[in-house]
C-alpha cells in the first residue's frame, strides 16, 4: 500500500467540516484573555490555560519586548553550545527557588521537557510506572526511553499502583510518573499515597505539574506544595504555556539530577534554546505570581463559583477544587453540536473526545482565569444552560 493511502482514507475531519461541526483551529484575532475575538465575534473564553491571566498583562508583554530588543528574536543554537543566555540562567535560578529545589533547567517546550527528562533518566534496567491518565507527552517519553518495561496503573488507584510495584525487582530503578492536576477532569493526584508507596518499594517520584503551577499549593507552587511534600517529590516538571504566559518547560530537582539531565538529555542537547522573549515573559510571570498571591485565590474562587452555578443549572459535571471544570456530553457527535452552538452563543469551550477520554465519556473541558469576572461567568452559564436545554 502506498505510504499516503492512509491520508487519502482519513475523512473524519472533512465530514465534520462538511456538517458545519468542525470544532478545531478557530483563529483568534485578539490577545488570549477572558474574552477574545474569534472570526469577527467576541466570545467569553473558558477554554484557555491562561490560569493567572498574564498573557495580556502589560508587564509580561514589556518583558518580552525588552528581551527581543536586547537579545534578538532567537538564540540560533542549543543551550549546550552557543544558545545559553544570562536570561536562561536567571530564570532557572528563580524557578528552583520557587519550587524549593536545588536546581532547575529549562526546555523549549513542555512536551519536550517530559521527553527530555524521562528518556534521559530511565535506562535499560529501569522501570517506569505510569498513571493511566497521564499526559500524552509522558506516554511518548516512555516510548522514547530505554526502560526495561513501562507499566500502567489504573487512574489514581493506589491499590493497583501497589500491585504493580510489588511485581518489580526490589533492587531495580523505578520511576513513578504522575500528573499533579490531571488535565481533563481536573482531579489532583493522590501524592501522599504515591510517596508512601515509593518509599516502601524503593522508587523515585516525578510530578508533571503543568496544570498545578498557579492553581494549587502555597503561592501557586503546585501539587507537591499543596500536600507539603516538596522534599519527598524527586522531580517537578512544569510548563510555561499556562500560568507563566509563555512557551517552554522546566525540570526542578536535586542539582546532581539536573546536572545529569543537562549533559545527557538528547531532546535538550539537540534542540535550539528557549527564545529570549519566551524566557523573559515566563520570568516576569513568575515574579508577578510571587508578588500577587491574590491571583491564586481569585482563580480558586471563580472556578468554585462556576462549579456552583453549573450544579444549580443541572449541568452534568463533577465535584472538584481546581480551575479545570469538565462538563459531560458523553457522545462525540453531540459534543461537536454543543460546542458549535456554544460558540455561536458567545462561549468558547474545548471539546474532548476519544482517544483523549474513554468511549462514552466525551466532555467539554472548561478552564478558568484569575481575572474572569462573575458577570462573565453568569453570561457563560446562561448560554450553557440554554444550549443544553435545546439539545
Amino acid at each position: 500500500m502506498d505510504l499516503f493511502e492512509k491520508c487519502r482514507r482519513y475523512t473524519k475531519a472533512r465530514e465534520a467540516m462538511a456538517a458545519g461541526l468542525y470544532p478545531y483551529f478557530h483563529a483568534l484575532e485578539s490577545t488570549q484573555d477572558t474574552e477574545v475575538m474569534i472570526e469577527g465575534k467576541r466570545v467569553i473564553m473558558i477554554g484557555s490555560n491562561n490560569y493567572m491571566g498574564l498573557t495580556s498583562d502589560p508587564r509580561t508583554i514589556e518583558a518580552a519586548s525588552d528581551a527581543v530588543a536586547r537579545y534578538g528574536t532567537g538564540c540560533s543554537g542549543s543551550r549546550f553550545l552557543n544558545g545559553t543566555l544570562v536570561l536562561h540562567e536567571q530564570l532557572e535560578t528563580e524557578l528552583a527557588d520557587f519550587f524549593h529545589k536545588e536546581a532547575a533547567l529549562t526546555f523549549s517546550t513542555g512536551f519536550q521537557t517530559n521527553l527530555g527528562i524521562i528518556s534521559c533518566l530511565v535506562g535499560f534496567h529501569d522501570y517506569i510506572i505510569n498513571d493511566a491518565e497521564n499526559h500524552a507527552s509522558i506516554r511518548d517519553a516512555c516510548r522514547l526511553s530505554f526502560a526495561k518495561k513501562t507499566l500502567k496503573y489504573e487512574h489514581s488507584d493506589m491499590a493497583d499502583l501497589k500491585r504493580v510495584l510489588s511485581l518489580l525487582p526490589e533492587d531495580s530503578g523505578k520511576l513513578i510518573v504522575t500528573d499533579g492536576v490531571f488535565s481533563m477532569l481536573g482531579d489532583i493526584a493522590k501524592l501522599p499515597d504515591i510517596v508512601r508507596l515509593a518509599r516502601k518499594y524503593n522508587a523515585r517520584v516525578m510530578v508533571d505539574d503543568a496544570h498545578g503551577l498557579g492553581m494549587i499549593g502555597e503561592g501557586g507552587r503546585g501539587t507537591a506544595s499543596h500536600y507539603g511534600l516538596e522534599k519527598e517529590v524527586d522531580i517537578i516538571m512544569t510548563t510555561f504555556s499556562k500560568s507563566l504566559a509563555s512557551l517552554g518547560g522546566c525540570i526542578a530537582a536535586d542539582e546532581t539530577v539536573v546536572h545529569f539531565v543537562k549533559h545527557n538529555s538528547r531532546p535538550f542537547i539537540f534542540s535550539a534554546s528557549l527564545p529570549p522573549a519566551n524566557a523573559a515573559a515566563a520570568r516576569a510571570a513568575l515574579r508577578i505570581i510571587r508578588e500577587e498571591p491574590w491571583r491564586v485565590q481569585a482563580l480558586a474562587e471563580i472556578s468554585g463559583y462556576m462549579r456552583g452555578e453549573l450544579k444549580k443549572a443541572g449541568i452534568p459535571t463533577i465535584e472538584g477544587t481546581t480551575a479545570i471544570v469538565p462538563i459531560f456530553t458523553y457522545d462525540a457527535e453531540r459534543t461537536f453540536v454543543i460546542t458549535q452552538m456554544l460558540l455561536e452563543g458567545g462561549v468558547y469551550v474545548n471539546p474532548v473526545i476519544p482517544p483523549a477520554v474513554p468511549e462514552g465519556q466525551c466532555l467539554l473541558r472548561t478552564s478558568y482565569t484569575a481575572t474572569h469576572t462573575r458577570e462573565q461567568i453568569d453570561r457563560a452559564v446562561s448560554v450553557i444552560r440554554d444550549v443544553f436545554a435545546r439539545v
